[in-house]
């Protein structure tokens, strides 16, 4: 086999790795570069606690074929190249349709890291009912990288969906915030499901009207927090559960218990390629998210706490 070329196994497949020692990711401080051999290396181990969030949902995929310092690619449609075992799924869209991968086993999970594929963003909806999201997903979004204020918005949102009924867990996306995930029963539409989303943010801003905003411009948030809940919208997606991020030292949107964010060194990027799966190997979702849960109850609580 040439040196451009390597071969791994997954499950009864074997996935052609092209030019693995190509860096896709410098190193950080004392965080080590990530080859693609790397980022292949990781997916497959993480492949068993990654796949559960990835099975039956569309993908975007950010490719950086050249690294981080070469052109970014956001690819939807899947080329003809791609094998014909991976999962397709054909979503329409004005004026036609649009071919999404689903990564459905680790042999494709394998084959979009040979594609440099180094961040997957996944739909909130699955296949069978695309139009019906079964996670709602809050991105808390500071105005810098200060994580604290992140820290004190998760625990605020948290106590809020409490209230409300709804279990949340939450992960670092391994840029700058925080996402806080809610799982759903997948009965509303995506429309209602991004106007309670809003609402719910809303109570959080009328509450704390100097910290936080649902301002979508940038120029109107000022130095407040922003509770973004735009991804809760068809064909709009979120970065997936120990997905890397496309930044130096390979950072990884790690799922993460709510017990950790009392720790005040965490940060957004504090897990990477390096130590992401221990993570994952101590179960942080465990008991926190379980049955989606029905919206009509949650958004009559809302109702009353909102007078």
């Amino acid at each position: 086999m040439s040196d451009d070329v390597r071969t791994v196994r997954a499950g009864r497949r074997t996935v052609r790795v092209h030019r693995p020692d190509k860096v896709l990711l410098p190193g950080d401080g004392d965080r080590k570069e990530c080859t693609k051999s790397g980022l292949v290396d990781y997916y497959k181990a993480v492949a068993p606690f990654m796949l559960p969030h990835l099975r039956g949902r569309p993908l975007m995929l950010e490719r950086h074929p050249d690294g981080l310092d070469g052109p970014r690619f956001m690819q939807k449609n899947v080329p003809e190249s791609y094998p014909d075992w991976i999962t397709r799924v054909e979503v329409p869209k004005e004026g036609g349709t649009v071919c999404h991968p689903v990564c459905d086993d680790t042999a494709t999970l394998l084959h979009l890291a040979d594609q440099a594929s180094v961040t997957l963003h996944r739909w909130l909806s699955r296949t069978a009912h695309l139009d019906r999201p079964d996670r709602l997903v809050f991105d808390l979004d500071p105005p810098g990288d200060d994580f604290a204020e992140v820290r004190g918005a998760a625990v605020l949102l948290k106590e809020l969906l409490d209230a409300l009924g709804l279990p949340s867990a939450p992960m670092t996306t391994g840029s700058r915030g925080l996402h806080v995930v809610v799982e759903l029963n997948g009965r509303q539409d995506f429309d209602k499901v991004r106007e309670f989303a809003r609402d719910v943010a809303d109570t959080l801003v009328a509450a704390h009207p100097d910290r936080f905003t649902t301002a979508a411009r940038k120029k109107d948030r000022g130095d407040r927090l922003y509770l973004d809940v735009q991804r809760n919208a068809y064909a709009q997606t979120a970065v997936a559960p120990y997905t890397v991020r496309a930044l130096p030292g390979a950072p990884v949107a790690t799922p993460l218990s709510w017990d950790q964010l009392d720790d005040p060194a965490l940060h957004a990027r504090r897990w990477t390629v390096a130590d992401a799966v221990e993570q994952a190997n101590t179960g942080p979702w465990k008991g926190l998210l379980g049955r989606g849960r029905a919206l009509a109850p949650a958004r009559r609580r809302l109702t009353a706490l909102r007078g």
